[in-house]
């Protein structure tokens, strides 16, 4: 699975939560904010600039453009290290401050149910866009997901 297809298969109003959720301080802090800015094609960039960007943004990740995904779950993800810190501590994974050390094999503490586990805990403390995101990037990156992890919605169980 591409990482294009996350944000695709979590639908437009998922992507548009993550895009204004962007902190413009948090990119520049990790100095990620000019690297994002041109990836994006933006000459500036600010949050009504982000807000306006999305449908462009939508377009490029349905046309697969897997390097625009990557840089754009980087700027979500730093946005929102206290969600990721507090995610892997419940989850009991090693971390530096939301950090992977990079020979580290994370999968066997992804045990099974893990993704609604994760989102019980922390919906109402965050955003759910951003946890389905965070869970959906997670099983990309570490596990090799084939498909889009949707949860089931509460009145639908």
């Amino acid at each position: 699975m591409l990482l294009s297809e996350v944000y695709v298969g979590l639908g437009q109003d998922t992507f548009a939560q993550l895009i204004r959720g962007i902190s413009i301080g948090k990119l520049k802090t990790y100095q990620i904010y000019e690297g994002f800015k041109v990836r994006a094609h933006l000459h500036k960039m600010n949050t009504e600039v982000l807000r306006k960007a999305i449908p462009r943004f939508w377009t490029r990740l349905e046309e697969d453009d897997e390097d625009f995904a990557k840089d754009l779950a980087q700027a979500v993800l730093v946005s929102h290290l206290d969600m990721i810190t507090g995610a892997l501590d419940f989850l009991g994974v090693p971390h530096e401050n939301g950090f992977f050390a990079k020979d580290m094999d994370a999968k066997p503490h992804f045990t099974e149910g893990w993704e609604s586990r994760l989102l019980e805990k922390f919906r109402g403390v965050y955003p759910e866009a951003l946890l389905i995101f965070y869970i959906n990037h997670l099983r990309w990156e570490l596990l090799g997901a084939t498909e889009t992890y949707v949860p089931v919605s509460p009145s639908a169980a």
